[in-house]
């Protein structure tokens, strides 16, 4: 069964799940925009929150805004701390590179995923334990070298 968190909120419309399991809840835009190809702009959505400590929302793209109009978040994900209570905007990005997109008030911009967090307890070393990756990184795991860009 999945467990629930409440959320305090203020907002003219509650995001909502479009479907039973989905992860996140839909924020939809408070203004109209259009962004041309290439531009970013920050949308607001009129959702404030105060989430409980030990909390975070993460604000993510919407999968058909993306694949459908090249439309996504450039800070993605965006985090919302448990502390913050401003309104949750959501900088969008078009990465299209000839076609415009509008933006109308009352669409679905972002997706909210509310989930717990750990705190970290960062205790310092001198050296790391090794591990089967070591420092291997960017790419390491598909291509040969970075600088070749040889596929393995």
């Amino acid at each position: 069964m999945t467990e629930s968190v409440d959320v305090l909120i203020v907002a003219p419309e509650l995001p909502v799940y479009a479907h039973p399991g989905d992860a996140g809840a839909d924020l939809k835009s408070t203004e109209d925009l259009t962004l041309q190809p290439g531009q970013r702009a920050m949308v607001g959505t009129g959702v404030s929150i105060a989430l409980p400590d030990g909390f975070v929302a993460f604000v993510v793209p919407r999968s058909g805004l993306a694949s459908k109009h090249g439309i996504t978040i450039v800070n993605s994900p965006g985090t919302v701390d448990a502390g913050y209570r401003g309104e949750i905007r959501v900088t969008l990005l078009n990465t299209d590179s000839t076609e415009a997109y509008s933006i109308s008030a009352g669409d679905r911009i972002a997706q909210m995923i509310v989930m717990p967090v750990s705190k970290a307890r960062f205790v310092p070393v001198e050296t790391l334990p090794g591990s089967l990756r070591g420092a291997n990184g960017f790419g390491s795991t598909g291509y040969d070298t970075i600088q070749t860009g040889a596929q393995v």
